[in-house]
């Protein structure tokens, strides 16, 4: 399998995984390579730099984050929303780390005071607090988190 970088005639990027080569070059021909944003099907390769591997007797950076990007507007968007959305709880409401599943039974058993709050919990614990009626909801995960 051969990866290769990709771009229509728009500009947008993206990859495309083939058998090899010539495999690329003859879906190309036929028009059955398209964009995924725009669907045109003049479609090119980009430069792209070989992947040489590092000497076994190297020392190795730090390993540095990928972080996958799109051109689509629409995930743009949304990944946009979804800043907006933490912004907002984080701003709002009250930080209270891995207490998180205490003080919302607390809250939800009026034993606190009746207040936002964010922080973390475990899966299961996650689950337990539903089971028992008390209204959660994740924080979205954005890709400068490092998933």
């Amino acid at each position: 399998m051969i990866r290769y970088d990709l771009i229509c005639v728009d500009g947008h990027e993206f990859d495309g995984w083939f058998s090899d080569s010539a495999a690329f070059d003859e879906q190309s021909r036929k028009e059955l390579v398209s964009c995924v944003h725009c669907g045109s099907t003049k479609i090119e390769k980009r430069l792209m730099a070989p992947g040489i591997p590092v000497k076994g007797n190297r020392k190795t950076e730090a390993a540095k984050p990928m972080l996958a990007s799109t051109f689509d507007p629409r995930q743009q968007k949304l990944i946009q929303l979804m800043r907006e959305v933490r912004k907002a709880v984080e701003e709002n409401a009250e930080y209270v780390g891995n207490k998180f599943a205490d003080e919302a039974r607390k809250i939800h058993y009026e034993e606190a005071e009746k207040r936002g709050i964010y922080g973390e919990t475990t899966t299961s614990d996650a689950r337990a607090l539903i089971e028992e009626g008390i209204e959660i909801h994740p924080l979205p995960v954005l890709p400068e988190d490092g998933n």
